[in-house]
């Protein structure tokens, strides 16, 4: 069975469709990685506390920097970039509705803690 595998060029893990996951990717996503983590860091240590950037706007970029540390440790070093396109649709409809839904649930909160009387 594995001779016929051998012979056309087949093997068992299908890695011929990861083949755009090289070295060279996998070093050029790690620099992207460091450099957004530094970027992060530079924000959190430097910028907030010198108070060169407000905190609102701070806590926005650095949620969008995570959001993109996010997509590219999925896409790549979780194949998600590689995979059919009905499922990327899925899972990303999915993590949005997950999201909206832990806000919706942030701001209910929220309100009652502020309008309701301690009992």
């Amino acid at each position: 069975m594995s001779e016929i595998h051998t012979e056309h060029g087949h093997d068992d893990h299908g890695h011929g469709e990861h083949a755009g996951l090289d070295k060279k990717k996998i070093w050029q996503v790690f620099g992207i990685l460091l450099l957004i983590t530094v970027i992060e860091f530079i924000i959190a240590l430097w910028v907030l506390p010198k108070g060169y950037m407000s905190h609102g706007i701070g806590n926005f970029v650095y949620i969008a920097l995570t959001l993109l540390k996010a997509y590219y440790i999925v896409a790549y070093f979780m194949h998600l970039k590689y995979e059919k396109l009905g499922l990327q649709l899925s899972l990303t409809v999915s993590f949005i509705f997950i999201i909206y839904f832990i806000v919706l649930m942030l701001i209910e909160g929220g309100y009652l803690h502020l309008h309701m009387p301690l009992v």
